[in-house]
């Protein structure tokens, strides 16, 4: 049997495990008939929204189809437009699996949790693991499968595209439509009303519970499969330039390795300790996959330089995980916290300083690592640092899907009153998954850095160019031009939940002063409004930043010139790195700040730095899970395009 093979063996290995994994979750007990109904509202707006979302982007990949399929563009085959839908369409399914088992997973973990922390993990987390192992299982089973067949990575590139394309939607409408329901629901309930957070009577909170799974699930989820085909595809077309047969198969055999250690991680994950046992689970995968290189480059390359490639990449990853988590909780978070007692001003400066401090290891660990890797192996090299990052991607995905799980299930034991040791059961896995959700995110960022650079290089090797001078103009206006597009699609996303938070500010205070009996408990919110609302907000506003991204890289290669388009791509490589993990630590840090005084810590909650502080939440919403995250995509994604449209440019 050719050796390729076992890319689309691991792959379907990983989509066994999540089906067990999925039936696991599914055999515990789902709560009281209170709970289930909670439950059941909260699943039935995620899978509602989810519909409506992906026939939209049906309609943008149907488009995309035909100008791909009919020969508008000259040199692109009809074997790129067939990979390309496929790559939309593993996306999508990774994500609709994934939520739907995590919607499952939720009143199972509230459930749970009235026996303690560890059955409560036991369940939380293999929920959380079904979307991990989904995405590394469709992404390598799709990639293997198609190059298989094509045996030529230039073909195979619009699986990527696909997955790029699904990505960025997900991530701005998922983004959107949580930050704007949950920005309404604490601004209304913690701030004017005074109520706590998840309470029944506030009408945003199940739009609030539905956002952390189209948002943190089916949206983290999208990005990081995307991330994890392009790196593997990329991986496969420059180490086969390179080294021939070899090289591609050492690419796809370390993606099947990094799925027996996501595997062998998710066995680590146990005990009454959620942060120990998920940091645990985490490091033994890295540890796993560090022999496994070493075993996979001896067999296929017998050099060690491209194991000490992968190697790096790896602890990269690590590193800039673990800066993350440094930045958004222990010293800093409680220094943040601290500063609300001054109001929430200062709360915003202080958060602002450490998201912008927080950006500047990771990219000298990233420039370092590129440095290392080329110079052991050239661009194979920073390819295999690449992969390297990204071997754990099961892994990584199933610590992150975890955390909605537990936030969801504190919010069910607000709603259906199980009590506060239950509650506090359930806030210590939501307190793990927000710190896991930072170090995610973090390293979502910094796994983007490598795979756009990655592709970068793909992209100058599919155009014939050989050097990018700085002193041309047109390379220096394509440069300016890369720099800018970061901003303007943060700006654009952060307006969009700004518009759809003040529509939902609005509807939950009409509600509070038109239904009698809200405060009181003695009436029902109207839920189905507010999870309208979210939902239209989110489909509309995410049109524009998703077609910007597509549409501008074409137009600079087009118009300009394909130096201008490398231009282009570098400079949003440099800008939207940092700006990326500014955002996305800014707002962790501030969502932490605010738990640490929810705690009991500076007068707790309803005093004035409880209330200070949820404005600094509430402003690092955005930042953190639409602006922040959504960055990374939208450099892939631009590289990904032009890398599909090389044709235009030569």
């Amino acid at each position: 049997m050719e050796l390729l093979w076992w890319g689309p063996i691991a792959g379907v290995v990983a989509l066994i495990y999540a089906a067990i994994l999925a039936h696991r979750v599914k055999a515990h007990d789902p709560g009281t008939p209170e709970m289930q109904v909670i439950s059941g509202a909260i699943r039935d707006g995620a899978m509602a929204f989810l519909a409506r979302e992906y026939r939209a982007i049906a309609l943008f990949v149907a488009v995309l189809f035909v100008i791909l399929a009919s020969g508008l563009v000259p040199g692109l085959a009809l074997r790129t437009a067939v990979a390309f839908v496929l790559g939309a369409g593993c996306s999508v399914s990774a994500g609709y699996f994934g939520m739907r088992v995590a919607t499952l997973a939720n009143t199972r973990t509230a459930q749970a949790a009235r026996s303690g922390l560890a059955p409560a993990l036991a369940v939380a987390f293999p929920g959380g693991a079904v979307m991990g192992m989904t995405v590394v299982g469709l992404g390598l089973l799709g990639v293997g499968v198609l190059y298989l067949l094509f045996r030529d990575a230039n073909q195979v590139i619009g699986f990527s595209l696909g997955a790029s394309s699904v990505a960025l939607f997900a991530r701005v409408g998922g983004g959107i439509y949580t930050k704007g329901a949950d920005v309404g629901a604490d601004l209304v309930g913690k701030v004017e009303v005074g109520i706590p957070e998840d309470d029944p009577r506030n009408p945003a909170v199940i739009a609030d519970a539905v956002g952390d799974n189209v948002g943190d699930v089916a949206g983290m989820g999208a990005d990081l499969f995307e991330s994890y085909v392009g790196t593997v595809i990329a991986a496969i077309a420059i180490g086969f330039a390179q080294l021939k047969e070899p090289g591609a198969l050492t690419a796809v055999l370390l993606a099947c390795a990094g799925i027996g250690a996501s595997v062998i991680g998710t066995i680590f994950v146990r005990g009454a300790d959620p942060q120990r046992a998920l940091r645990r689970g985490t490091l033994a995968s890295a540890a796993v996959m560090t022999g496994a290189a070493f075993l996979v480059v001896q067999a296929t390359m017998g050099d060690l330089r491209y194991f000490w490639a992968v190697a790096m990449g790896l602890a990269s990853g690590v590193i800039i995980g673990q800066v993350a988590e440094y930045y958004t909780s222990g010293r800093e978070v409680r220094a943040l916290a601290a500063s609300a007692v001054s109001g929430p001003a200062p709360v915003i400066i202080e958060g602002t300083a450490q998201g912008m401090l927080s950006s500047v290891l990771p990219l000298v660990v990233i420039a370092l690592s590129t440095i290392f890797a080329f110079q052991l192996a050239g661009f194979y090299g920073i390819a295999l640092a690449a992969v390297g990052m990204l071997s754990i991607t099961g892994m990584t995905v199933s610590v992150d899907a975890y955390g909605p799980i537990a936030d969801n299930a504190a919010g069910i034991a607000e709603m259906s009153h199980l009590g506060p040791q239950v509650r506090q059961v359930a806030d210590s896995l939501d307190a793990a998954g927000n710190t896991t959700a930072a170090i995610a995110k973090g390293f979502a960022i910094g796994s983007a850095a490598l795979t756009a650079l990655v592709l970068f290089f793909f992209f100058r090797q599919a155009v014939g160019i050989q050097t990018i001078d700085l002193m041309s103009p047109e390379v220096l206006a394509g440069l300016l031009l890369g720099g800018v597009v970061p901003f303007l699609f943060a700006a654009l996303a952060m307006r969009a939940v700004g518009r759809t938070a003040q529509t939902m500010v609005g509807e939950v205070r009409r509600q509070f002063r038109s239904i009698k009996g809200l405060m009181e408990g003695t009436a029902r919110p109207d839920y189905t409004r507010c999870v309208d609302i979210a939902t239209r907000g989110a489909l509309r506003e995410m049109v524009v930043p998703g077609l910007l991204a597509v549409l501008i890289p074409i137009a600079v290669g087009v118009f300009l010139h394909k130096e201008a388009l490398g231009g282009l791509l570098a400079g949003a490589i440099v800008t939207g790195v940092p700006l990326a993990l500014y955002l996305a630590n800014s707002g962790g840090a501030w969502d932490n700040a605010k738990k640490h005084i929810e705690a009991g810590h500076h007068g707790g909650k309803g005093g004035d730095p409880h209330k200070a502080a949820v404005i600094g939440d509430t402003v690092g919403d955005p930042f953190k899970d639409t602006a922040g995250p959504a960055l990374n995509i939208l450099i892939k994604l631009m590289t990904v395009v032009a890398l599909v449209f090389a044709p235009l440019f030569r």
